[in-house]
């Protein structure tokens, strides 16, 4: 695989976000200049991870598993790395969600959509106990992964990240922030993770 240029991305966003993102937006132009031949994916994911990771499956399965990578943030970065475990592709998270089932326990309620206020969706009890069941345990091939940490996450516990991406490439930043504001300079060593083809 690791010689295998990625011809299909799919990026995945986090709670309460979109492909509206700033980072999704980043990435999404960057393969267009870029990496024109490259086929992008960017889907608005449903609030229950089940339903979530069933439209994954579904959307890529006829995606060549040895030349697909994902990018996942935060939330996102949880289901990436599910992706990526079942199918053996690359993946690169960014401030990855650990352990959202007990994170988002108390986010149970009606929320507002990040970047469309007037969006909203209902976060289910229900949901919390998909994402438990979610789980994929220890990374099979760590050298598959690239985690990108901000020890400034005022959201996730950094040392969490380190700990559950241990054996994976990891970009450890001082300071940062959970939306990793920086991003753009990632950039370049996210895609060269990826190896993009041209």
């Amino acid at each position: 695989m690791r010689g295998v240029p990625t011809t299909h991305l799919l990026y995945l966003h986090g709670f309460r976000s979109s492909p509206q993102s700033t980072k999704a937006r980043q990435v999404a132009a960057r393969v267009a200049r870029d990496h024109p031949t490259v086929t992008w994916w960017c889907p608005q994911l449903p609030p229950s991870p089940a339903a979530a990771m069933d439209l994954l499956a579904r959307g890529t399965a006829d995606w060549p598993r040895d030349a697909m990578g994902v990018i996942g943030s935060s939330l996102g970065g949880f289901y990436a790395t599910c992706l990526a475990q079942a199918i053996g592709c690359r993946a690169v998270v960014l401030n990855p969600a650990v352990h959202p089932a007990r994170d988002l326990a108390r986010y149970i309620g009606e929320h507002a959509a990040w970047h469309d206020p007037s969006q909203r969706f209902f976060f289910a009890p229900q949901y919390v106990d998909e994402l438990a069941r979610l789980d994929s345990g220890p990374l099979r091939d760590p050298a598959a992964f690239l985690a990108v940490v901000a020890k400034g996450d005022e959201l996730l516990d950094w040392r969490e990240m380190v700990a559950r991406y241990a054996g994976a490439r990891i970009e450890l930043l001082e300071g940062g922030d959970h939306a990793l504001s920086d991003f753009e300079s990632q950039l370049d060593g996210v895609l060269d993770f990826l190896q993009l083809s041209r």
